[in-house]
């Protein structure tokens, strides 16, 4: 049975971040089933096309007037949401998200089912107006679990500590986030070394994030010095978006200086390919995911590491700790603890094991966006049934 499908988000393609990736294999992996997918979302930058195909999924993306702190305001979302969602049979937010709440009001005024994708808590840098935004981004989200049918969430681990899905757990149900690395052939590996002038003959220490505060890279920078005494090449190379990202400028001005005197040891190489990103993968010898609160609430990442056999470093934070635990590939280390952070990198570096080719073809299997998209339309079928 074909499916229309409408996904809700406030970014989407081509912004980069753990929400878009996952709303984006997630979207395509439907789409490549035969359903009628459509995303509704912002044009956050106004030289993006107002509609486009991506892949077979439908993008719609509404102007923006102004932003209030990370959030935007679209004058448009009343009209294309009410008619989108008419011309839909199934309706998929993707949460925190502040115009969440009135799509969810328009679902149920239009007798459709709601799913809620909840991927992470809300924390807001200090201010005025971040503050106020934070309240009424709260607001819009418990308005929308409220409403919805059901509420996806990446683990139950982080649910249960979740000070916000604690209350809505009966309305739980547990999908693993869409995740995929393309193989990447030796050639690729050794054109990725020369582009990026990278020494493969010094321990590679692997960070992929947004240059953000809740990612805790401060933690990493002050842990560096503990792992140069044991190992005096290892470098961190840093892979995401590290100049322009949206309400993070003061954070930036503060960590550059700190990251600046590590010199060679610390090296940015900014947004690349995915290509280009398994072959990174493939050469760190350990991945770390040194985040601090519940903003993460998984890390993909760490499993893109995972798949192309590279050992991890995580915090102990619900749900971020989930695939260490699972796999027993890494360490788990405490939060905001530079030493413990240092000692778990060496520890790895250390063993020098990588994960066989059994376990990773486990993890590809189980976290494979068809099985994720296969989850979610039997979801969908469930409560399109019980709809009636």
């Amino acid at each position: 049975m074909m499916m229309r499908i409408l996904i809700v988000l406030t970014y989407y393609n081509p912004y980069t971040s753990g929400l878009t990736i996952y709303a984006a294999r997630q979207a395509q992996a439907l789409a490549a089933m035969g359903h009628d997918v459509t995303v509704l979302t912002s044009q956050f930058d106004p030289n993006l096309p107002e509609y486009e195909d991506d892949q077979g999924v439908q993008i719609v993306r509404l102007p923006v007037a102004f932003r209030l702190s990370k959030g935007v305001i679209m004058p448009k979302i009343l009209s294309t949401a009410w008619k989108l969602i008419g011309q839909s049979d199934i309706i998929n937010l993707h949460l925190p998200q502040g115009d969440a709440a009135l799509v969810a009001i328009f679902t149920k005024i239009r007798s459709k089912p709601l799913v809620s994708t909840y991927h992470c808590d809300i924390k807001m840098p200090g201010g005025v107006i971040n503050t106020l935004a934070g309240w009424g981004a709260a607001l819009s989200n418990h308005i929308s679990v409220s409403l919805s049918d059901a509420v996806v969430q990446n683990t139950r681990d982080f649910a249960e500590h979740s000070n916000f899905l604690e209350r809505y757990l009966k309305k739980l149900t547990v999908i693993q986030p869409p995740i995929v690395v393309d193989p990447v052939s030796e050639k690729e590996i050794t054109q990725f070394v020369r582009k990026f002038e990278i020494e493969p003959s010094r321990k590679i220490i692997g960070m992929v994030a947004r240059l953000a505060s809740e990612k805790g890279v401060e933690y990493l920078v002050d842990a560096v010095p503990e792992v140069l005494e044991g190992f005096d090449t290892a470098q961190v190379i840093f892979v995401g978006n590290y100049q322009n990202v949206i309400g993070e400028q003061a954070y930036k001005e503060k960590i550059l200086p700190m990251i600046e005197r590590l010199g060679d040891r610390w090296k940015f190489l900014g947004i690349i390919s995915e290509a280009e990103k398994a072959a990174f993968y493939s050469l760190c010898d350990v991945l770390v995911l040194p985040s601090i609160n519940s903003t993460e609430s998984f890390g993909m990442v760490q499993v893109e590491g995972m798949t192309c056999g590279t050992p991890v470093v995580a915090t102990d934070l619900p749900g971020v700790r989930q695939p260490v635990l699972s796999s027993g590939m890494g360490k788990i280390v405490p939060v905001k603890n530079p030493h413990a952070l240092a000692e778990g990198i060496i520890a790895v570096l250390k063993s020098s094991n990588r994960l066989d080719d059994q376990k990773v073809n486990a993890l590809k299997d189980h976290y494979s966006p068809k099985t994720v998209a296969t989850e979610y339309e039997a979801l969908y079928k469930k409560l399109m049934r019980s709809n009636g």
